[in-house]
């Protein structure tokens, strides 16, 4: 988990960002310990009935500040607690790696590519929408690399997403020769992206798309089951010890369940 701080951070501006916000607010201490995939817990505005935090994916620090992609026009001061979670690992040498975004989830992957760049490696986008118009970061994503394949479940840019996302998947890791995967995307898509990757022998990262009622660990509302090293299944908070997993630990066919061989289970029961 990330080192954070609780602040009052100013908004120094907001501007349309696909179909989200993205909100810039002063936050220098936050800023400097922010790494791609950590997010930000928001307090609720005031005079709301609202009483848990709510997540916000950090898409990018720069300097004091921090860019938050929300839902929504926010107040001119927001209360966060930030930056927290498990962010995306970086590979001890270089390679190439995919980067799998869907809708906003995207978001992250678009500063993770800058670090995998910066550190030699080569990178490669598939954006994932159900229609056009909820593309997140395209033209971002091509001024990283011109290796970007659009998907939507429409048809309407790009790829057809059709039935079996996992072929589509794994031809992309072929044609790239790739030895990473990253994902952001739903479960499903993860899923099924993680299971091509596997089976290729690529090791995968995965921001687990699970809602993170509070993002502080306090009300057990992430749960999820992930296969530890040791082979036990365990339940783990995805806002703790993720969201980002190693994507072929987490038992993809068990969330929102607690499977029989979890660990605890009958006492859960």
């Amino acid at each position: 988990m990330a080192n954070p701080v609780v602040a009052r951070a100013e908004v120094l501006g907001v501007r349309a960002d696909g179909p989200g916000r993205r909100v810039t607010v002063r936050c220098a201490t936050a800023a400097a310990r922010f790494r791609p995939g950590h997010f930000a817990a928001l307090a609720a505005p005031g005079g709301s009935a609202d009483v848990l935090r709510r997540a916000a994916p950090i898409l990018r620090a720069d300097g004091e500040d921090l860019d938050l992609l929300l839902p929504a026009d926010p107040p001119a001061v927001l209360d966060l607690i930030a930056p927290l979670g498990t962010p995306y690992p970086q590979p001890d040498t270089p390679g190439c790696a995919l980067l799998l975004g869907e809708d906003t989830a995207a978001g992250p992957l678009l500063a993770l590519a800058e670090q995998l760049l910066a550190g030699g490696s080569q990178v490669a986008f598939v954006l994932a929408a159900p229609s056009a118009g909820r593309l997140y970061g395209v033209d971002a994503a091509r001024e990283l690399t011109a290796d970007v394949l659009l998907l939507t479940a429409d048809g309407s840019a790009g790829l057809p997403l059709g039935e079996d996302p996992a072929a589509l998947v794994d031809q992309a890791l072929r044609a790239l020769d790739a030895d990473l995967l990253y994902t952001a995307a739903s479960p499903g898509l993860s899923a099924a992206a993680v299971g091509a990757a596997t089976l290729r022998g690529v090791r995968s990262w995965t921001a687990v798309g699970a809602e993170l009622p509070c993002g502080t660990g306090l009300c057990l509302g992430c749960v999820l089951p992930v296969r530890d090293a040791d082979g036990v299944s365990r339940l783990v908070r995805a806002c703790t010890e993720g969201p980002v997993f190693d994507g072929a630990r987490v038992r993809w066919g068990g969330l929102g369940t607690v499977p029989a061989d979890v660990e605890g289970a009958g006492v859960i029961a």
